[in-house]
């Protein structure tokens, strides 16, 4: 919402001092009106729940990125849902070998393999 004011009322107005500035030829104040459902997702945004998972977020953009990135999950090679599916499978399996690849690495390397 904005409202419009006549500058002549700001040029003798007390408390101008910040607010008006002297050559001025319009002055507006706006006001931004949120909806419910605004209001709501400010008061979820303050919640413990939501930041504790906003801090682990980035642990899924990671693994999203490097899907995307490394894995080619961003452009589908075939067309059809059947094809975009095996692609998906594929590309989230080589991810998960990958890990696992490294996990059993970082124990042989550490002397504490089963």
């Amino acid at each position: 919402m904005t409202c419009y004011f006549d500058v002549e009322k700001c040029k003798v107005c007390p408390q101008r001092e910040g607010c008006y500035k002297e050559g001025s030829r319009t002055k507006t104040y706006s006001v931004s009106l949120k909806s419910k459902l605004h209001e709501q997702q400010k008061v979820f945004q303050e919640t413990d729940y939501f930041k504790d998972q906003y801090r682990q977020r980035y642990m899924t953009e990671a693994k999203n990125s490097e899907l995307k990135n490394r894995h080619g999950y961003d452009v589908a090679i075939s067309s059809g849902l059947f094809g975009m599916r095996i692609q998906g499978a594929i590309s989230i399996f080589s991810v998960n070998i990958k890990r696992i690849l490294t996990l059993l690495q970082e124990e042989k390397y550490n002397g504490t393999e089963k």
